[in-house]
C-alpha cells in the first residue's frame, strides 16, 4: 500500500502526533507513506508531496503545529485561479486533484480536519476517491465523535490564562474579559470559563443581555467582591443582535470574527462605572505542545486510521464512542454541528455555581 496524509484547516495541537501515529502503524505493515503539504494544495504542485519514513517522525508527537503545514483557503471545489488580466477567478480543479493523486500510484488518503476539511474530503469521496478522515478541531464541534484532538490543549492554554487574570483583577479591582476562540459553539469558553472561575461565560448558543451581566457584577461588589472575570467566545452575540465581524471575507475565505472582547469590555465599563480590560488571547488557543489527553487520542486518532484503510472502510472517519474508537460515515459526521445545550448538566453545573451567562 502506498498512502498520503494532509492536513487542512486551522492547525490543533495533536496534528503532529497522528501523522507520527499513521507513519509507524503503517511502517509495521510494510507501506509507504507520503504527506501531501498545505491541505490539497500539494496534489497541485508534486514538490509539495514528502516521503515520510520513521525517522522522519520519531519525535514529532510533542511538537505543536504541523509538519506538512496546513491551509484554510484553497477549497479545490472553488480554488482561487488569477487570471492573465489579474482578476480572480474560482475554478474547480479537483478532477486534477484526482488525476494526480491516482498517477502518483496512491491508494488511499488520510485526510485530517475539521469540518470544512471534511466536506470537501466527503466531496472528493463522492468522486471516488478512497479516503479516511481523521476529526480535529479545538472547537470540539464535530458531533459524530465525544470529542477532538487539540481541544483539551485549548482549554488547558484559556483556563491558564484565566486563572493569571485573577491576581491581577483582584489587585486593582478591575473587570477582565477574556476573548476565546469559538466562532459557533462555545465549548471552549464554558469548559475554561467554569475550570478558571469565571464569573460570566458568553457563548454562541446562549444570546446575552449585558445589563444582566452587570447585574452579576454588582451583586459581586456588594459581598465584597470588587473584581470580576467575563470570558466571551468569539460568535458570542447579544440578543436580537449578530457576530462581531473583524474583516469580511475574501475570495475562497471567510469572515473573520473579532471583536466581542472590546464591545463587551468597553459597555461593561460604561455601565458599572467599573475600570474594565479586555484581551484577546487569539492564537495561543493553537500553539503548544498538546496536553498528555490530546497526544494520547491523536495517536489512537492515527493509528486507527490506518486499520479502516486496511479494512477498506473508505468514506469513513474515526470517531471517539465512549471509550472506543470506530469509523462512522464520514457524511454522517458533517451533518451537523455539536452545538452546547443551554439545558445541558455543564450548563446546569455553571448556573449551580453562580455563573452567569447574560440571559
Amino acid at each position: 500500500m502506498k498512502i498520503a496524509v494532509n492536513t487542512g484547516g486551522g492547525d490543533a495541537p495533536g496534528l503532529n502526533a497522528v501523522i507520527r501515529s499513521v507513519v509507524l502503524a503503517a511502517n509495521q505493515k510494510g507501506w509507504e507513506v507520503y504527506g501531501i503539504k498545505y491541505g490539497y494544495r500539494g496534489l497541485v504542485d508534486a514538490k509539495q508531496i514528502i516521503r515520510l519514513t520513521p525517522e522522519y517522525v520519531w519525535d514529532i508527537t510533542n511538537l505543536g503545529g504541523t509538519i506538512l503545514g496546513t491551509a484554510i483557503k484553497g477549497d479545490p471545489f472553488n480554488f482561487p485561479v488569477t487570471k492573465p488580466d489579474g482578476s480572480v477567478v474560482e475554478t474547480d480543479i479537483s478532477d486534477t486533484i484526482i488525476s494526480n493523486f491516482k498517477a502518483l500510484g496512491f491508494d488511499a488518503l488520510i485526510a485530517i480536519g475539521g469540518d470544512g476539511s471534511l466536506r470537501i474530503a466527503n466531496m472528493f469521496i463522492k468522486k471516488g476517491m478512497p479516503i479516511i478522515g481523521v476529526p480535529k478541531t479545538i472547537d470540539n464541534d464535530i458531533s459524530s465523535t465525544d470529542v477532538t484532538f487539540g481541544f483539551d490543549t485549548a482549554v488547558n492554554t484559556a483556563t491558564e490564562a484565566i486563572d493569571k487574570l485573577h491576581t491581577t483583577a483582584k489587585s486593582h479591582d478591575r473587570v477582565m474579559v477574556v476573548e476565546v476562540m469559538g466562532r459557533y459553539v462555545g465549548w471552549i469558553a464554558l469548559h475554561s470559563g467554569i475550570s478558571g472561575s469565571a464569573d460570566a461565560i458568553l457563548i454562541p448558543e446562549i444570546p446575552f443581555d449585558l445589563e444582566k451581566v452587570c447585574n452579576k457584577i454588582r451583586q459581586l461588589a456588594l459581598i465584597g467582591q470588587d473584581y470580576a472575570i467575563v470570558v466571551v467566545a468569539e460568535g458570542a452575540k447579544p440578543v436580537g443582535g449578530d457576530i462581531t465581524i473583524l474583516e469580511k471575507a475574501h475570495l475562497g475565505g471567510e469572515v473573520r470574527l473579532g471583536g466581542i472582547g472590546r464591545k463587551v469590555s468597553d459597555i461593561i465599563g460604561s455601565m458599572t462605572g467599573k475600570e474594565t480590560r479586555h484581551i484577546v488571547l487569539g492564537h495561543l488557543q493553537r500553539g503548544g505542545a498538546p496536553t498528555t489527553f490530546d497526544r494520547l487520542l491523536a495517536l489512537r486518532f492515527g493509528a486507527a486510521a490506518v486499520r479502516f484503510v486496511e479494512a477498506g472502510k473508505f468514506g469513513t472517519m474515526a470517531a471517539v464512542h465512549s471509550t472506543e474508537i470506530i469509523a462512522v460515515p464520514i457524511e454522517e459526521a458533517i451533518g451537523e454541528t455539536k452545538s452546547v445545550s443551554p439545558t445541558s448538566d455543564i450548563i446546569i453545573t455553571a448556573r449551580s455555581l453562580g455563573i452567569s451567562f447574560g440571559d
